[in-house]
């Protein structure tokens, strides 16, 4: 197995939605706003090579929405999908398997892609991995979550026949945190899933095996290493008391098993192991993931 990081671009989000509760005066040390109350975030994924599998782990926004729609959100960065497979020899075609850890535009909406007025698979030879409670729950969308689930980026992936559901085997995945533990992926044995339900509803993380060691693909459990204290949770969260106790449960966990966390959206780490300090658990190292 091989593991690269797939850089496709940066975006902005308002500061306080992504801290909640927490003051600005506080989380501006770690990501400083700009003057709209902007902060940057990466749009970070994972491609997992292991045999004839080619599994990418999320897509980012994508290109196919409107000037307008982009508009909002700033992206940046000179790296997009393409840019960043290339790097490591590969095209979107080789592309065997995409993984959606959920249906927010910023984790799918690379996922479909316009051909005249038609929108198609943007990987056009991959299975596309959801569950389905977290399919229903971003097909059904409640009023608050529904501008985070854009029926463009996930009605056509359906429709294209190449839509798969992978199994939840977790009795109370639907009620209550699910942290603590994993269940094989069925895609390749290396690959197993965490659900948790605090963000939205059955989100899936992903866990590798790897060298000997343990990478959890943090999604928007943990978007960042600044997300790391308990009560630093989104104000984008669904459940934010049900974010807290899988945290909590997430990283007692990975601190006794030594994991390695690997961030989607932080802006400038990649990964950390964990160590536990005075202030609680914190990361230990920040590096890369061709460092491991």
């Amino acid at each position: 197995m091989k593991l690269y990081t797939i850089n496709t671009g940066f975006f902005k989000l308002d500061g306080g939605a992504m801290f909640g509760v927490v003051p600005k005066v506080i989380w501006n040390e770690y990501n400083a706003a700009d003057e709209n109350n902007l902060c940057n975030w990466a749009m970070r994924c994972l491609l997992i090579e292991d045999g004839d599998k080619l599994i990418l782990i999320d897509n980012g926004i994508g290109q196919k929405q409107s000037e307008r729609f982009l508009s909002y959100y700033y992206l940046h960065g000179n790296e997009t999908m393409d840019s960043s497979l290339a790097k490591h020899g590969f095209h979107r075609d080789d592309i065997t398997d995409v993984f959606l850890t959920h249906l927010h535009f910023d984790h799918c909406g690379g996922s479909i892609m316009r051909d005249g007025e038609k929108l198609i698979p943007a990987f056009k030879n991959a299975t596309y991995w959801s569950n389905a409670a977290h399919w229903q729950w971003a097909t059904e969308p409640n009023d608050r979550e529904k501008a985070s689930f854009l029926k463009e980026n996930i009605l056509p992936i359906k429709e294209s026949g190449q839509l798969k559901m992978v199994n939840n085997n977790w009795p109370t995945a639907n009620d209550s945190p699910a942290a603590v533990g994993s269940q094989p992926s069925g895609i390749v044995p290396d690959l197993a899933i965490r659900f948790v339900n605090g963000h939205t509803r059955s989100m899936m993380l992903p866990q590798i095996s790897y060298k000997g060691k343990t990478i959890v693909f943090m999604a928007d459990l943990l978007p960042s290493a600044a997300h790391l204290p308990i009560a630093y949770v989104m104000a984008y969260d669904m459940f934010p008391l049900t974010t807290l106790q899988e945290k909590k449960l997430f990283l007692s966990e990975a601190l006794s098993n030594n994991y390695i966390l690997f961030f989607e959206h932080d802006p400038v780490n990649e990964c950390c192991d964990l160590q536990m300090s005075g202030r609680g658990i914190r990361e230990k190292n920040f590096f890369r993931l061709d460092e491991v």
